[in-house]
């Protein structure tokens, strides 16, 4: 059998089915208030989300500070700082360290030929692992900061009872090694941070330091070379560079008299994260 499809058949075939598509979304049950309050809740949800960020920086103009993905006068009133005074040649070196093994020695021993303070945002383990290099940085007058306890996300931290524990914790493992109160100034694990981090951190009476310099210098088993570490470290200085280095790296170890050395050839001078502006 045969059948014949004419220009009129497939005429009227659409006609049929723009007809079932019409009464299809007729037939759709629109949503309902409760569905749209959960709508405004998810968008209100996501709105906080985006307060949850990392850390990052843009490099504009060479010798100049970078950018922030937040202001420095919006991090102020949070007393949060990436960048010190820009208006003066003024360097603030700072060191993560989150285990030990070996550079922090000739590390020290640079920063003291120099004499150039620093700031060591030290771990719980760190100090279980290394009292005497501890001791060393308070006795030779470098400040010893706060790097949380066990170096978690702190973004996912809301509770303060739990944001507490991670400070605190690491706060007094130093009072009862040194003998002092640990002076305040916390750097979030990873740059990892949101808005409620800076909140409460500021409530414990912390001043949050980020950076505005520092290069990849954390990978143990693939260390940059010197010619590296100065092509990052050299022309991106600027005034009140609050700048990051890590003391895990041998790089650092084995070319920090010598940065020191070009930074100071440069006008630069070196100071304490308690000299920040406020």
């Amino acid at each position: 059998m045969f059948i014949t499809i004419t220009r009129d058949t497939i005429y009227r075939a659409a006609a049929v089915v723009a007809v079932c598509l019409v009464l299809a979304v007729l037939f759709v049950r629109l949503p309902n208030d409760d569905s749209a309050a959960q709508t405004a809740a998810a968008t209100e949800d996501e709105a906080v989300q985006t307060s949850i960020s990392d850390w990052g920086l843009s490099f504009q103009t060479e010798g100049q500070p970078p950018v922030g993905n937040v202001s420095a006068d919006t991090l102020k009133q949070w007393n949060a700082y990436y960048v010190g005074d820009t208006s003066k040649p003024t360097i603030y070196i700072t060191f993560d360290a989150g285990f030990e093994n070996g550079n922090t020695p000739a590390i020290l021993d640079a920063l003291k030929k120099h004499n150039a303070p620093a700031c060591f945002f030290l771990v719980g383990n760190y100090i279980d692992t290394a009292p005497d290099l501890v001791k060393r940085m308070v006795d030779e007058g470098h400040i010893v900061g706060n790097h949380t306890m066990h170096h978690p996300d702190m973004s996912k931290i809301a509770d303060q009872a739990a944001f507490e524990q991670e400070i605190n914790g690491l706060a007094d493992k130093f009072t009862v090694l040194t003998g002092q109160e640990m002076q305040k100034f916390y750097r979030p694990p990873q740059g990892k941070f949101s808005e409620e981090n800076l909140k409460q951190a500021q409530a414990l009476g912390y001043t949050t330091v980020f950076w505005s310099l520092a290069y990849v210098d954390w990978y143990t088993d693939n260390q940059p070379t010197d010619e590296q570490a100065y092509s990052k470290l050299l022309p991106r200085i600027h005034n009140g560079a609050i700048v990051l280095l890590h003391s895990t790296s041998e790089t650092n170890a084995r070319i920090l008299d010598q940065l020191l050395t070009k930074w100071e050839d440069a006008g630069y001078t070196f100071g304490r994260l308690t000299d920040l502006p406020k």
